[in-house]
């Protein structure tokens, strides 16, 4: 990944400002007043900053918007950004004003006149999520971000507030570079490796192989990689942070490292696209790297469900009956519905081993959420209203797009099998929802439960306000902030 080389806060110093190279971006009001730093780097400029303040185009700009004025006279900056951002303004616009930042920063790097804004921190981290970019593969020149320095009025408190936000920004990124990794580079082995190194931040990790989990009676989430020469694990992440023997809150995803659809083979075109099929594993990763990053006051854990789908003589057939690790049998109607048959034995299993205070589900689940809710929202079913409310709750403090849809038994009839205790799939209508109703059922009646299909948003076709095109990182935040809500009080 690429990221910026650091991000430091530094006292308001007019002088080192007018010498400062690379990028000024300068933070205005509506009003269009400057305060002294920037007046004395307006009087530099000859009155151009403010011109272009009181200009029509100024006023266009909507807030967390920014302009250029490209080669300043006067300056040793190759140019000067204004950015709209109001005193009063709240979270998401303040990320995104640093995210037009982050969008044009290059190598020489920028400074950025934050002044007394009380949001500099949230400018800091919307400036790094959006100077991401995933350049592992590039062989040519790779532009490396260059360092950023915010001047404020007080560098130490707005540092202290800026530091939870830094493991915050990791986590994301973390998720960002499993989701883009190729799955010729991204294998079943290598992601339980990269989850095992997080030991080193105070993690306990462990990785369950195909023996143990044959033992354990995860068949179908076997079956689903039984077709491949990749290794099917679960990976186990516990974060003790919260009171001892207090139960913890469970996160689950799917990893499925490529999916070809199996037996039920996709159409060639777009397929490159399923190595983010293990989108819902890489989020639930990057929350536990972001938890022990920051020392969280909770007791957390993380399990994914790692299997690679294809096709091949040993692979699992349309027709086939496997039996979960519940004891349910499932009649396999479409091997490419084969995260829910991931998803059924590692949700159960966490059930059984940790007995969760609340269990939240992700996964990149059905092409059919798309349909429903585009690219903007992903889809949350829950049988806890309390539960759900404080999830959504959380991700809009964050501004990662959620949405609530329905569940209910009359779905149910979707799932009869003739010969098993159910089909997993129940055919067009309402696929996004009967497959939640799948998962329901392996859900005990005491836990409070949350699942989220991210199909539209972990992988979004263009860029978002906070990230470049690829993969987003959508529900780091929104997951670190409900941790954070039910467990810290924050």
């Amino acid at each position: 990944m690429t990221t910026p080389a650091a991000i430091r806060f530094l006292p308001v110093d007019a002088a080192a400002l007018l010498e400062a190279g690379g990028r000024i971006a300068v933070l205005v009001g509506g009003d269009g007043r400057l305060d002294p730093a920037a007046r004395r780097l307006d009087r530099a400029m000859k009155g151009a900053v403010a011109r272009f303040v009181g200009s029509d185009a100024f006023g266009k700009l909507k807030p967390g918007e920014a302009a250029d004025l490209a080669w300043p006279a006067g300056l040793a900056a190759e140019a000067v950004q204004v950015v709209r951002l109001e005193r009063k303004t709240d979270v998401i616009t303040a990320r995104k004003a640093g995210a037009a930042i982050g969008r044009a920063l290059g190598k020489a790097g920028a400074t950025v006149l934050a002044g007394a804004h009380p949001r500099a921190a949230d400018v800091a981290l919307g400036l790094a999520l959006r100077a991401y970019d995933f350049t592992e593969h590039r062989t040519g020149e790779r532009v490396e971000p260059g360092p950023v320095a915010i001047m404020v009025a007080q560098p130490e408190r707005m540092a202290a507030a800026a530091a939870p936000m830094a493991a915050l920004a990791e986590g994301v990124f973390f998720t960002r570079d499993l989701i883009n990794e190729p799955a010729n580079v991204l294998t079943t082995d290598d992601f339980a490796a990269r989850l095992a190194a997080m030991q080193e931040l105070g993690l306990d990790i462990e990785i369950l192989e195909e023996a143990e989990l044959e033992t354990l009676g995860m068949r179908a989430l076997l079956a689903v990689g039984q077709g491949s020469d990749s290794p099917s694990k679960v990976v186990v992440m516990h974060w003790r942070g919260g009171a001892k023997g207090e139960a913890p809150l469970a996160l689950v995803g799917k990893g499925v490292v490529f999916d070809t659809g199996g037996i039920s083979i996709k159409p060639a075109a777009g397929m490159e696209e399923m190595t983010m099929d293990m989108g819902g594993a890489g989020v639930v990763a990057g929350v536990m790297r972001t938890l022990a990053l920051r020392k969280a006051r909770c007791n957390v854990v993380g399990l994914v469900g790692l299997v690679e789908n294809m096709p091949s003589g040993s692979a699992q057939r349309p027709g086939d009956v496997v039996r979960t690790m519940k004891g349910d049998t499932v009649e396999v109607i479409n091997t490419d519905a084969e995260g829910r048959l991931v998803l059924c034995d590692v949700m159960w299993y966490a059930q059984e081993r940790f007995k969760p205070r609340g269990m939240v589900d992700l996964a990149t689940l059905t092409g059919a959420i798309i349909i429903g809710l585009g690219h903007e929202n992903a889809g949350v079913f829950s049988n806890d209203d309390g539960f759900c409310d404080a999830f959504l709750a959380a991700a809009r403090a964050e501004g990662e797009g959620a949405w609530r849809m329905p569940l209910g038994e009359g779905y149910d009839r979707q799932l009869k099998s003739r010969i098993a205790d159910m089909k997993n799939v129940g055919g067009r209508p309402a696929g996004a929802i009967t497959a939640a109703q799948f998962l329901a059922r392996f859900v005990k009646g005491e836990t409070p439960w949350i699942h989220i299909d991210i199909a539209g948003v972990a992988m979004p076709p263009a860029e978002t306000a906070l990230a470049p095109k690829g993969a987003s990182g959508w529900g780091v935040m929104a997951l670190d902030r409900l941790v954070r809500d039910l467990c810290e009080g924050k």
